[in-house]
């Protein structure tokens, strides 16, 4: 065992020589995390918990929307405070590991939401304290980041994370869909009644997160404790504030950068949060479509991802996450602007449906680099011991402007509604979603790179 003398600090564990064992293992538990983030709360539990067994789409909706905002309101809290005491304490994978364990907990007893009206705020509230301990699981596996890679190589390792959470949803997916949705035998798990199926898949979740998070807890070393008193809760606060002052004044672009992140990565997760719904509701797929689109795209945003990494050692963070917004106004646009229809070019015949299959993709393309960038960014901008503390600033920041692109998503349908035909508003939501993308790639221009960015200087106490 490790003693606290022992153990090495962020900045020894930033410049040591990168180990392909931690880096696999780290990325593992991204791989992990997409059962929750892919199965549960995007494709399949979800769709199960606002069906008409639980008192139909828009009073389940309404109910699981509520427990999902104070849950975000619970994350915007508590991140950064987490964050901070576990750099302070040299506890970083321990709360890593209980985290991730609440979640798998959490995950199954979701088993338990039978399919009465009864169990409806049961399972929305399990959904949204999963997303809670997730987001705060998450602020100290991206502090890791700074512990297994070297300044040459953060952007492709933090690349290689994304990808492997894309492709681990992809995985997880299939694996659903072959032994529960859709069996491709027959098992006691293919069983509908009390819809056992798809409450098994709860339970498939828990165990692929369980088997998935574990290496990270044994590859990777802790951070060494650092030297400073116990803080109660109220005095935790007050040192953030303290510091967020500090970091102002000596390191304004670092604040700049978590405010120009928090808008972009808004819209980046509107996109795959709205993509669906636009693929059935404007341009006809089918559900079998929508997931085969979403499998295809979370191929190409996990290549995107990596990809993505590799330039931004080469060319900075700054430049991917730039280039990756202006490549998704442009096929936000393409989309908004060739709409449904058909049009013959060079005696071919485009359709709806091309448009959206070419364009989609090319959306899910530019988002797995500028998510990946965003990271390696911020984690070259963090001081040595204070990349949890800035982490959980970056999870209050987006969740902080998390209601933008819904907000102008809907406002921009409203708006389209009496002014064009019917069914063709619904396209005219991705109007908003770009606004979002414009302003975040405005507001990021004037921001220095992190090689130009002075570190923060922070009060100890």
């Amino acid at each position: 065992m490790t003693t606290a003398a022992q153990q090495p600090s962020e900045l020894e564990l930033h410049t040591a020589p990168v180990k392909k064992g931690q880096v696999l293992a780290w990325a593992s538990w991204d791989w992990g995390s997409a059962a929750f983030n892919a199965v549960m709360t995007t494709f399949v539990f979800t769709v199960y918990l606002t069906s008409s067994a639980f008192g139909g789409a828009d009073h389940a909706s309404s109910v699981l929307g509520a427990a999902l905002g104070i849950g975000g309101f619970l994350i915007a809290v508590l991140a950064p405070v987490s964050g901070q005491r576990s750099d302070a304490g040299g506890r970083r994978k321990l709360w890593l590991g209980v985290h991730t364990g609440v979640v798998a907990l959490l995950t199954g007893l979701c088993f338990f939401a039978f399919p009465r009206t009864e169990f409806l705020w049961y399972g929305a509230s399990l959904i949204a304290a999963g997303h809670v301990f997730s987001e705060l699981a998450g602020v100290n596996y991206n502090a890791m980041l700074q512990q297994i890679a070297s300044p040459r190589t953060i952007g492709r390792i933090s690349g290689l994370g994304w990808s492997a959470g894309y492709f681990g949803g992809i995985v997880a997916l299939l694996l659903v869909l072959a032994l529960f949705v859709q069996p491709a035998f027959h098992w006691f798990g293919a069983s509908t009644a009390e819809s056992l199926n798809i409450r098994l898949v709860a339970v498939f979740s828990m165990l692929w997160i369980i088997v998935f998070s574990l290496p990270v807890l044994f590859a990777v070393p802790e951070v060494r404790r650092r030297p400073a008193a116990r803080l109660g809760v109220v005095a935790s606060y007050g040192l953030l504030w303290r510091r967020v002052v500090a970091i102002y004044r000596t390191s304004p672009h670092t604040l700049y950068f978590l405010v120009a992140s928090a808008v972009f990565r808004d819209g980046l997760a509107a996109v795959f949060t709205f993509g669906g719904v636009i693929a059935a509701g404007t341009f006809g797929f089918t559900l079998s479509q929508v997931i085969f689109f979403a499998i295809f795209g979370n191929v190409v945003a996990a290549v995107g991802a990596i990809t993505g990494g590799f330039l931004d050692d080469r060319i900075g963070p700054k430049r991917v996450i730039m280039g990756s917004l202006v490549g998704l106004l442009v096929a936000g646009s393409a989309i908004l602007v060739l709409g449904n229809g058909t049009y013959s070019v060079f005696g071919f015949t485009w359709t709806g449906s091309l448009t959206f299959w070419v364009f989609g993709l090319f959306l899910t393309l530019f988002v797995g680099p500028a998510q990946a960038s965003a990271r390696a960014y911020l984690a070259r901008l963090a001081p040595d011991g204070e990349s949890g503390e800035l982490f959980g600033l970056y999870a209050t920041t987006g969740r902080a402007v998390s209601f933008l692109s819904p907000l102008l998503f809907s406002a921009c349908i409203a708006i389209a509604t009496p002014l064009v035909a019917e069914g063709q508003a619904q396209r005219w939501g991705i109007l908003g979603i770009m606004v979002v993308l414009l302003a975040g790639l405005l507001v990021l221009v004037p921001v220095r790179p992190p090689s130009k960015v002075a570190t923060a200087v922070v009060p100890e106490s």
